[in-house]
Formats: C-alpha cells, sequence, structure tokens
C-alpha cells in the first residue's frame, strides 16, 4: 500500500480550491446516496499529487449550529477515510484525478451507522461510472 493509498485524510487531498468547487458544481456529475448528494468530476491533471480532492458539506439551513454540522462533517469525511482505498487505486490505475464533493441533505442528524453505508455505495457507484466512462473519454 502506498502513502498515496493510506487510510489518512491529508491537506493534498482537501478540496480547497474556489474555482475547482465552482466548476465542480456547474459542470460535474451528481447522484443521490440518502443521506448524502455527491457531485464529481474527472479531471487529467490536478494541481496536488493526489488521485482525488474532496471536500464535505453540511448546509447552514438545515443545521443552525455549528457543533452539528461539524459532527455531521467530521461523520462523513471519517466514513470516506476508510474507504477511498479502492476508488484511489482505480484511479492511480487509469491515471485519472477525482474531484468529488458530499453534501449531507437529510433534515435530521443521523448516527455514523447510517452515513456509513451511504458513503460506500456512493464510492462503489463512481467507480463504476469510471469504468464505464474509461474507454470514452480516451
Amino acid at each position: 500500500m502506498t502513502d498515496l493509498v493510506s487510510h489518512t485524510f491529508r491537506k493534498e487531498e482537501k478540496l480547497c480550491s474556489q474555482k475547482l468547487m465552482g466548476d465542480l458544481f456547474l459542470t460535474g456529475n451528481s447522484f443521490l446516496s440518502y443521506p448524502l448528494r455527491v457531485v464529481w468530476k474527472i479531471y487529467d491533471q490536478l494541481p496536488s499529487n493526489s488521485p482525488a480532492q474532496s471536500g464535505f458539506s453540511v448546509p447552514k439551513k438545515n443545521f443552525k449550529r455549528a457543533v452539528d454540522r461539524n459532527t455531521l462533517k467530521r461523520r462523513i469525511r471519517e466514513s470516506f477515510r476508510q474507504h477511498k482505498t479502492v476508488l484511489y487505486e482505480q484511479l492511480a490505475q487509469s491515471d485519472k484525478r477525482l474531484v468529488l464533493m458530499l453534501v449531507y441533505i437529510a433534515k435530521e442528524e443521523l448516527p455514523y451507522v447510517k452515513i456509513e453505508p451511504s458513503v460506500v455505495k456512493a464510492i462503489k457507484k463512481i467507480m463504476g461510472q469510471l469504468t464505464d466512462s474509461s474507454p470514452d473519454k480516451e
């Protein structure tokens, strides 16, 4: 296992670029994996060495208290961190880069055991769409 595919979440894996985020929401693909809305886009190159950059969002409209938003983001981030390995390996094989945003859309605060399966499902769906679209792009 390489250091890029370890079970950590480094700074270069975080989606910080406003330009990338804007482009992602304007032209990216999206789907629902309740309680998450997943927005993603494939790039040939990213500013960082990481195979993917991810962001996590919980709307202030649904959760007024920052403590609640941070708790939910922590749960989503932790689940992604633990299950990203297979996605990163597939991205490395196909020599593509991924930008990904996970947006929490449920109105109530769900426990980690309810969030984790939706993150796993989202990763699997992205991997399936990567394999479907690989021959088309090249």
